[in-house]
């Protein structure tokens, strides 16, 4: 395995993320270690409020919510996935699954002992996180999921298949054009090379290309059983469980129907609707965001 890092002046004078990154380092196989970048701010003694991101963004994604929480005293915590942001990035798309993505993330979660954690997720930051959920429940204390899902093979929208193709046979994978795309609201300059920063040429976004082909649509697909094993876990979690999709999010519009109906702990909560916002919500309405997961903590401690 070829395991790339993107040299630390790539993420100099970025707009709004002036937090220092922490590093975990974990074992992929024996003698093959990967480094995982995460920011951690506020109050350590504090519980954590975990957010994670997915394609093709970074922890910068949630600079804004960051800064609003830290200010209401909470503690935040926001890992790169493998292959974005800081993170190690290997090379290959084949490096990639679904199941090492969650391997990778569970080792890094037990590495630095997160417990009581309030998550956020959206994208594949919810496919990836709500499998953590699902095998360390016990470490979770409430859920918000946002713009996501968790597959089980049922098929997939011509929007995402189109989006499949695109991702596997564009020469040039637009990492910020994608982002703004996904976004109501126009980035700036200073934004959209953000976006670009994990990224000095193609090789390294092996793991951004090759994440829509893991998403377990159709029944033959890798992760499918344990997407489903894992829906049985989620569907005896009667911990505070939150929706909070946007209104202006195709991909994933009425995804929050099936969190609302399954999961035990999403029965009787102040669900809510994101308005103005697309599937890069945290772009759009970052304090509203910020303000539904305080006081959801609030309102279920």
């Amino acid at each position: 395995m070829q395991i790339l890092r993107t040299p630390d002046e790539r993420f100099a004078a970025l707009p709004d993320f002036a937090f220092a990154p922490r590093y975990t380092e974990i074992e992929h196989a024996p003698g093959v270690k990967l480094r995982i970048a995460h920011i951690d701010e506020g109050p350590h003694e504090a519980a954590p409020v975990l957010l994670m991101h997915g394609e093709p963004t970074w922890s910068f994604l949630y600079r804004k919510i960051a800064a609003h929480l830290i200010a209401k005293g909470r503690r935040v915590v926001a890992p790169d996935l493998v292959g974005f942001g800081r993170s190690d990035k290997p090379a290959a798309r084949e490096d990639y699954t679904f199941e090492r993505h969650v391997k990778w993330m569970s080792d890094w979660l037990v590495a630095n002992d997160l417990r009581d954690i309030t998550l956020f997720c959206q994208d594949w930051g919810g496919l990836i996180g709500l499998r953590l959920v699902a095998a360390m429940p016990e470490r979770f204390a409430r859920v918000v999921v946002a713009n996501t899902g968790l597959p089980t093979g049922q098929g997939a929208t011509a929007g995402f298949d189109a989006w499949l193709n695109f991702s596997q046979n564009t020469p040039t994978f637009p990492t910020s054009q994608i982002v703004n795309g996904g976004s109501v609201r126009t980035l700036t300059q200073a934004e959209l090379d953000a976006y670009d920063a994990p990224f000095p040429d193609e090789i390294y976004k092996a793991g951004a290309r090759i994440f829509p082909a893991l998403v377990p649509v159709r029944p033959e697909q890798a992760s499918v059983q344990e997407n489903i094993e894992a829906w049985k876990v989620l569907e005896t979690f009667e911990k505070p469980f939150l929706t909070a999709f946007s209104d202006q999010d195709p991909i994933t519009k009425g995804g929050e129907r099936i969190f609302q109906s399954r999961v035990p702990g999403a029965r009787g909560q102040p669900h809510v609707t994101i308005g103005g916002a697309g599937h890069f919500l945290q772009e759009d309405q970052p304090e509203q965001i910020a303000g539904v997961i305080d006081s959801f903590i609030t309102q279920t401690s």
